[in-house]
């Protein structure tokens, strides 16, 4: 999900197979020429920008295009390691902003030696077309995530169904064309238009699986291979969205002892158990009441779904939670909700190709017993996201195209790839990482012990940086005697602010801006 927090700091034809992938199609004979122009910004003014159109159907490329939107920081030293593509996950990211801020974030000697590539995929911000699939889908007030009545399931139902419906009326000829696959063909079109002979590739979140699925299609391809917060790919995407709710149950306790940790800061007592029951006091009171009118019962899990991913939230959402528990003042709440739930027109597009590449990817349940037997039995054990997650992910069971199947990313062939991963990690559970160690053959793996935060490196831990800066700048790798090959303290998670509000100003804020909150 795309938020107002950024502003805080194949076809059919092109079948894939489990364990196996078709061959790339034919390409034109000459490859499209970039015009780059200026499109600097008063923090990344050396930015340049593109458009490169790319075939709706790889399968066939003398049919229908699409344009892709694509941006540069170039190189500046006298010998260039080529391109190094850029993507902030999603699937919806735009990663257009984060090509300026990867090149200023490496280190100069490392940076001035690629062509810094970001790029929004088909579907995305500025690429054409863009999705919207149903504008303010987001609205608040909504219909509380747990169905406790079965007027709430019903509700809930209707505005699943009704979003997959008008995906299918508005986009019917692009849906069958918006998967990893299509967008893994994408990239390829990029590296020739880009007259390179190979590309490095950077990607965070669900850009580490498009990354892995490009890596399995084009092997040769590939100079150097980053890959941050791994998503589980033999969980594509039923089965890692269930993954996802214990982890983040647990991520939200950790909230709740961080904040029993400064009970000099906000008073609410030591005991975090007792913390989070004034929690689910409030999201009770919420569902009855919402604060503004604006922050309901669902709301408020967008408000706090952030802080799993990004612990530089944590003093704004504990304030929030003290002021309405001390004061019965929702104000800070309603001011976190602005910053970090509600969603606007960028995010109603990230949504909106969320959704048409997961239900597409891998096949889902179309029963709706099965996802409401699998919500209730995770909410007895981790109530905070289930149901949350459950609707988000919903117009899955009622998408108007076939899904294709999973990619098996097994790689023995890939040169060696870098993998990081937090071990509390909730978005993407430290499962994901390990698997795709296992399935990518040559690849070294750098675990940040004790961290939660989603997408680790460029955020301020120099241990991991210095390693991402030692693969980039000379392909070297770490390699272990175990299953995992270098280790990292975690960052410091954050203290109370002592002005009177946290800074929005770090690296990290502004990463986790650009990166989004879901996946």
């Amino acid at each position: 999900m795309r938020t107002r927090a950024a502003l805080l700091c194949a076809a059919a034809a092109a079948t894939v197979l489990a364990g196996s992938v078709t061959a790339a199609p034919a390409q034109a004979a000459r490859p499209a020429q970039l015009s780059w122009k200026t499109c600097g910004t008063a923090d990344y003014p050396t930015l340049q920008c593109a458009s490169l159109t790319v075939p709706l159907n790889h399968a066939d490329p003398s049919g229908r295009r699409i344009t892709l939107a694509l941006s540069r920081v170039p190189h500046t030293a006298r010998a260039s390691q080529g391109p190094l593509l850029v993507n902030p996950g999603g699937p919806g990211g735009s990663g257009l902003t984060l090509a300026g801020f990867v090149a200023s974030s490496l280190p100069k000697s490392v940076a001035a030696r690629y062509d810094v590539i970001g790029f929004d995929p088909r579907g995305v911000g500025r690429s054409e077309p863009a999705l919207n699939c149903v504008p303010g889908h987001f609205k608040p007030v909504r219909p509380d995530s747990v169905p406790a009545t079965p007027a709430l399931e019903r509700a809930n139902l209707d505005r699943a169904r009704s979003f997959a419906e008008a995906c299918g009326r508005k986009y019917g000829d692009l849906l069958p064309y918006l998967d990893t696959v299509s967008a893994a063909r994408d990239l390829e079109a990029v590296r020739r238009a880009l007259g390179a002979a190979k590309i490095s590739y950077f990607g965070y979140s669900y850009g580490t699986y498009l990354g892995a699925v490009y890596g399995k299609l084009y092997p040769g391809r590939v100079h150097r291979m980053v890959l941050d917060s791994i998503v589980d790919p033999t969980g594509v995407w039923y089965e890692d969205n269930l993954g996802q709710d214990y982890a983040f149950d647990d991520r939200h306790r950790a909230l709740m002892a961080w904040i029993a940790k400064y009970d000099s800061t906000y008073g609410l007592g030591k005991d975090p158990e007792e913390i989070e029951a004034r929690w689910y006091a409030m999201r009770a009171a919420l569902a009855k009441k919402p604060a503004g009118g604006r922050v309901g019962a669902a709301e408020l899990e967008d408000t706090f779904t952030p802080g799993a991913y990004y612990n530089g939230y944590w003093p704004y959402l504990a304030e929030a939670l003290a002021a309405w528990v001390h004061r019965g003042d929702t104000r800070p709440l309603v001011e976190a909700y602005q910053n970090f739930g509600a969603v606007d027109a960028e995010g109603d597009n990230g949504y909106s190709v969320y959704a048409a590449v997961q239900c597409r990817d891998a096949a889902w349940p179309r029963g709706w017993d099965r996802w409401r037997a699998d919500a209730w039995d995770v909410y007895a054990k981790a109530p905070v996201m289930a149901w949350s997650n459950a609707w988000y992910n919903a117009p899955c069971a009622f998408w108007p195209t076939a899904p294709l199947r999973p990619v098996d990313i097994t790689n023995g062939t890939l040169p060696p790839a870098l993998l990081f991963q937090a071990t509390d990690d909730a978005a993407t559970p430290y499962s994901g990482g390990a698997t795709a160690h296992r399935l990518l053959a040559r690849s070294s793996l750098v675990v940040e012990e004790g961290g939660g935060n989603h997408g680790v490196t460029l955020s301020g831990n120099a241990c991991l940086d210095e390693h991402l800066a030692a693969y980039l700048g000379d392909g070297r790798v770490p390699r272990g005697s175990g299953t995992v090959d270098a280790v990292c303290p975690k960052s410091p998670d954050p203290a109370p602010p002592k002005g009177k509000s946290a800074s929005t100003t770090s690296r990290g804020s502004t990463l986790h801006g650009l990166l989004g909150f879901r996946r």
